[in-house]
């Protein structure tokens, strides 16, 4: 596998930190879990999520069990000296420690970059924060829904005409952090490589969730504007928005180049009429009266099935489009299937569950 032989300590709890180091053990890192003896990570004792009971057969949480698949796991009284030295023998033989502590916690408890360092000058030390290692509000902590309240995610959610902010349920923030301190641990292993160096690693959940943000955010810092929220019956081209059809279904259209399929999307609809029409006959009309189109549209949706319009939709190689699926869709879905993008986890207690696969694929390894 891509990291057979590279061995990481994962000091991490809850979410963004736990997931970094299990995307490492994905590819073949052998990954070990330091929890604190009799605490362990809080994690553990979650039992629900969103209002739903989330324990697995046996008491275990289905959290902790998402986010530390591929690890070892050992308990140690982290207060304790003789306790702390295990820790160090692990760092002095690793290759990477994982941390998601406050700032201060690691160095107060003697697990600080600064510490580490003197016991392996080649680890990479790698660190999920909220907010980054510098400035007033570093040592603030942080969980998943604030890192989506202060970068402006939640914005993006809701009505035109409510300034109500509307949550994410799924932590957004936490698996968007996780999977950029992943991506900085790699860097920082292709750096050890070729230079010879280990260093410190941090992400936060401002960092990254700016990040995932990016053509929101670079719409205000290059154009001076922010992107309006979306809204079904205001859709700036009606040919790139979702339908409701027949069944009650939904279609999600994405004819970016609208122009260029208008012809053939006036075909597909059984509206031929509608091409020539000057009232959207150019990207320009149908922006300026896309609610007029926009209506005509919902109403020529619902009067075909989801997978009737796919048929008809299919005719025509160029279009781009898709349903709208619940992930009750996704483990029968004839493409996760194919790929394997789901697949069977044998646990060593539960016996095999279902996980997503490692969404990276390689021809060799």
């Amino acid at each position: 596998m891509p990291l057979d032989g590279i061995r990481v300590v994962d000091w991490t709890i809850f979410q963004q930190g736990p997931v970094a180091s299990a995307m490492l053990g994905d590819m073949g890192a052998e990954v070990i879990k330091i929890e604190e003896l009799g605490v362990g990570d809080p994690v553990r004792g979650i039992s629900g999520i969103a209002g739903i009971n989330a324990t697995l057969p046996g008491g275990k949480s289905y959290n902790f069990e998402v986010n530390n698949r591929n690890k070892k796991s050992v308990a140690i009284n982290i207060k304790n000296p003789q306790a702390k030295e295990v820790l160090y023998r692990l760092v002095e033989q690793s290759d990477v420690f994982v941390q998601n502590f406050r700032q201060g916690v690691p160095e107060r408890l003697g697990m600080g970059y600064d510490t580490l360092v003197n016991y392996n000058p080649k680890i990479i030390y790698a660190s999920a924060s909220g907010y980054g290692s510098e400035g007033p509000e570093s040592h603030r902590p942080s969980l998943d829904p604030v890192g989506m309240a202060r970068t402006g995610f939640l914005e993006l959610f809701g009505t035109l005409e409510s300034e109500e902010p509307r949550y994410c349920q799924g932590g957004v923030a936490d698996q968007m952090g996780a999977i950029m301190l992943a991506y900085g641990v790699m860097g920082a292993l292709v750096a050890r490589e070729r230079l010879g160096v280990g260093q410190k690693v941090d992400c936060s959940h401002m960092s990254s969730m700016m990040w995932l943000q990016s053509l929101y955010i670079h719409a205000y810092l290059l154009l001076g504007k922010k992107l309006p929220r979306f809204q079904q019956h205001k859709a700036a081209n009606p040919m790139m928005n979702f339908y409701r059809c027949q069944d009650g279904k939904w279609l999600f259209l994405s004819l970016l180049q609208q122009d260029r399929h208008w012809g053939n999307f006036c075909q597909a609809i059984g509206r031929a009429e509608m091409e020539n029409n000057p009232l959207f006959e150019t990207a320009d009309k149908r922006r300026e009266n896309r609610g007029e189109m926009i209506s005509i549209m919902d109403k020529i949706f619902a009067t075909r099935t989801c997978d009737e319009w796919i048929s008809v939709l299919q005719e025509f190689p160029d279009f781009i489009y898709e349903r709208v699926n619940s992930v009750s869709d996704l483990p029968d879905d004839p493409q996760v299937v194919a790929n394997d993008y789901i697949v069977d986890f044998p646990h060593p207690t539960i016996g095999d569950i279902k996980m997503i696969n490692v969404p990276v694929t390689y021809s060799e390894t």
